[in-house]
């Protein structure tokens, strides 16, 4: 099967700081664009430049310094945007000015105060503007997912004839499904077919938790560029998850012909590392970064594990930079799992032994849910009287009986 290598455009410092409380100071972007070109994007959307001092000198910082990934600044369809953009991001290796409209009719007619003609020439403007001082221009029509098909084309059209080698279809309120989502893209791809050199992308946010869904259903219908975010972060319920999106295409290979240049190891690192930036905290069943992504607390889970890994885990955990699978105790673990445990902590346990400790220990998790190294210790400790006492008196019995004075 022929593979197809798609380009991964992060926008977790533009996008994903539009999130409530995940504003960065110019020091963490640097820090966070630093992890990313670790991990191997091809395309950092560094900020807006136009929103603030701030977000400009950031932009330029990062383009100043990283060299491999392109770098992006975002700019609405107006000169002072663009320029302020390519102000920021001109003495990068590999700049990108993005370009942006909306160009759905709810849009256009109660924020725009704008006709679908107007949309198109205003388009059309402003990438022959950014063209004008990038080679690399990207468009975006915002809200393309509640544009009138045929008038997205049109768009799509009329800004790859004014330059732009990038069209973005962008689900910006996180409407499409799937299908729709396929057909939207097989659409636009159709009509530039005829130009190799340009890239059709797809955006897409998750307020009704589809966007990996609907990013990967952009990719089947000939898109070769995806937006994503570090753990999903961005405005509202966020944006297409980086990880997620990457080990999908990993683990699914056998029916997603699709590669990208992702680090797999550094995933888990980018997370943490934003999380500590922003203090924005990642739900634990997460999946791929989600600190119960690896871990088990089922008995018959425990077993699987305990005896082939692959029997419950699909990829492994330092596969995406985790160091290991966790055996979680808690009311549902099984024997395995707390003899194993028990291993660990030092303690070697016969099967009747195991059982009493299993049988205080079941007692307690039903008390605190979940049950620490300490925990466990201190039912040891407890228990290693009595269990030396009844090994005592089986030494007794055994000395007594017939074959004992044989």
């Amino acid at each position: 099967m022929e593979r197809t290598r798609i380009t991964i455009f992060d926008t977790t410092l533009r996008d994903g700081e539009q999130s409530p409380g995940c504003s960065m100071r110019l020091d963490e972007k640097l820090r966070m664009a630093r992890q990313l070109d670790r991990l191997g994007v091809d395309v950092i959307e560094a900020g807006f430049p136009i929103a603030s001092d701030g977000d400009f000198e950031a932009v330029q910082a990062v383009a100043h310094e990283l060299r491999r990934p392109r770098i992006a600044g975002l700019a609405r369809a107006s000169f002072e945007d663009i320029d302020r953009a390519w102000q920021a991001v001109r003495h990068a290796q590999r700049p990108r000015i993005h370009v942006f409209l909306a160009t759905s009719d709810i849009h256009l007619h109660y924020k725009l105060r704008m006709t679908r003609q107007q949309c198109l020439e205003r388009a059309a403007e402003a990438v022959r503007i950014a063209r004008s001082l990038c080679s690399d221009v990207e468009f975006s029509p915002e809200d393309a997912t509640r544009t009138e098909v045929e008038f997205l084309c049109e768009v799509t059209e009329a800004v790859v004839e004014a330059g732009a080698t990038t069209v973005n279809i962008p689900d910006t309120v996180g409407y499409t499904v799937p299908r729709e989502m396929y057909r939207i893209i097989e659409a636009v791809c159709d009509r530039v077919r005829n130009r190799p050199d340009v890239v059709i992308s797809v955006h897409c946010h998750n307020d009704l938790g589809l966007a990996v869904a609907n990013s990967i259903a952009g990719l089947e219908a000939g898109a070769r560029q995806v937006e994503c975010t570090v753990n999903g972060i961005g405005e509202r319920a966020g944006n297409a998850s980086l990880e997620e999106i990457v080990m999908a295409l990993r683990v699914r290979c056998d029916q997603m012909p699709y590669d990208t240049g992702i680090r797999g190891e550094q995933l888990y690192p980018s997370s943490r590392l934003l999380t500590e930036i922003t203090g924005a905290l990642v739900q634990p069943n997460k999946a791929i970064v989600g600190r119960n992504a690896f871990a088990h607390e089922a008995g018959i889970h425990q077993d699987g594990v305990i005896k082939n890994p692959l029997t419950y885990e699909i990829m492994t955990p330092q596969s995406v930079g985790v160091p290991e699978s966790k055996l979680v105790l808690g009311k549902h673990s099984g024997r395995h799992a707390l003899g194993l445990k028990c291993q660990q902590l030092g303690y070697e346990f016969s099967r009747r032994d195991l059982d009493r400790i299993y049988k205080r220990f079941v007692a307690l998790a039903d008390q605190i849910k979940v049950v620490e190294d300490r925990h466990l210790l201190a039912i040891i400790q407890e228990e290693m009287p009595a269990l030396a006492a009844i090994k005592e008196m089986a030494k007794g019995h055994a000395v007594g009986s017939p074959m004992g004075t044989a």
